[in-house]
């Protein structure tokens, strides 16, 4: 298809996101053509690892493509989006155990979707441009695509941070909080996707630079100290008392995001860090997206974020206003025929 290319390239299996202009938007077609790719290569002999990169410079990934299913969602039909999510994270989840080697190469942005595609596989090269982020409270959704299993695993409570504020990671901070592996200059890259394809083995990979702390890495005294509370108006009352200009900062933005999003992406998180494999984080994350445009604040947060961009969203609630009732509505259990259907293939070590 023309938004992304699949093809064997001498020892390795390609795909390659190629809707630059749109930065690489991911749409359910791509998602279902790199699924079927990447079911066709597990057992091709010819094929000993997997190589995702991306055309452009702006971008390996900025998100999902979702304009079809705000359009779809407010006009009642809630199973286009629901489908879309469903067959994505069965694709996050493939790619999570894929039982060859799969190495990413992500450049500029990298955001949801893209977070799903490029930091769940076995290698995770990043740039000096690549910029990560799991902006989704911002639209009134949750960190998803195995986004809550990443965050619940970063160092002490920076996963809190980051999927409640949307903070975006450069190539430091990406690898401190988990979302990448390696640094290696992007004028290097063509050469060595080239290695990997003639060799067929990682081990063409260099170690990657010794970069040092990020903005975020440096300022994990104030995330622990604050990000540890139990809901989030208890945060935004410790970021209000921390005394620092970082907290402050952390503050407003918190207040642009979707009170209800942010509460649910917390419990997620904290579910997430009691889950045993990312097909439970999965599995919980379509609990939310799957009510999202009929329970959510994800048609005004697109609204207002990408089809009008007026920027100002008319959320439902504050911090310490979402009631159990409302969390249990988004976060209960799905009825067996709507849950995601993994398959044996996939299956977690």
């Amino acid at each position: 298809m023309d938004d992304v290319q699949t093809r064997i390239q001498g020892r390795a299996g390609r795909i390659t996101l190629t809707r630059p202009k749109a930065l690489n938007a991911l749409s359910h077609p791509m998602c279902l053509e790199i699924e079927r790719a990447l079911d066709q290569w597990r057992e091709d002999g010819a094929v000993d690892l997997v190589i995702i990169d991306a055309e452009g410079e702006r971008a390996f990934c900025a998100g999902g493509d979702i304009a079809a299913v705000y359009h779809a969602g407010r006009a009642g039909d809630y199973a286009l989006g629901q489908e879309f999510w469903r067959d994505e994270y069965r694709m996050n989840d493939k790619l999570a155990h894929y039982p060859k080697p799969i190495v990413s190469f992500m450049q500029g942005f990298v955001m949801g979707g893209g977070v799903g595609l490029g930091s769940h596989v076995s290698h995770r090269i990043i740039g000096h441009s690549t910029q990560v982020a799991m902006p989704e409270c911002g639209i009134g959704l949750i960190p998803d695509v195995g986004g809550t299993w990443l965050l619940a695993r970063a160092p002490g409570h920076i996963g809190e941070y980051l999927g409640l504020t949307g903070a975006r990671m450069g190539p430091s901070d990406a690898i401190f909080a988990g979302f990448a592996d390696r640094a290696i200059r992007e004028a290097q890259w063509p050469a060595l996707i080239d290695e990997l394809c003639d060799t067929g083995t990682v081990a063409a990979l260099p170690a990657g630079e010794t970069l040092g702390d990020g903005p975020i890495a440096r300022a994990r005294m104030t995330i622990d100290r604050c990000f540890w509370g139990e809901d989030i108006a208890a945060i935004q009352l410790k970021l209000e008392t921390a005394g620092d200009s970082f907290a402050l900062e952390t503050l407003k933005t918190m207040q642009q995001k979707s009170a209800l999003s942010m509460a649910a992406t917390l419990r997620l998180i904290r579910m997430a860090r009691e889950a045993s494999n990312i097909r439970e984080a999965l599995s919980n994350e379509f609990r939310f997206t799957a009510r999202a445009c009929q329970y959510g604040e994800f048609i005004e947060g697109v609204r207002a974020q990408i089809i009008d961009k007026d920027r100002r969203p008319i959320w439902q609630f504050k911090a310490g206003d979402v009631s159990e009732d409302r969390l249990g509505t988004l976060l209960s259990p799905l009825p067996e025929g709507l849950a995601i259907d993994f398959g044996a293939q996939a299956a977690p070590a």
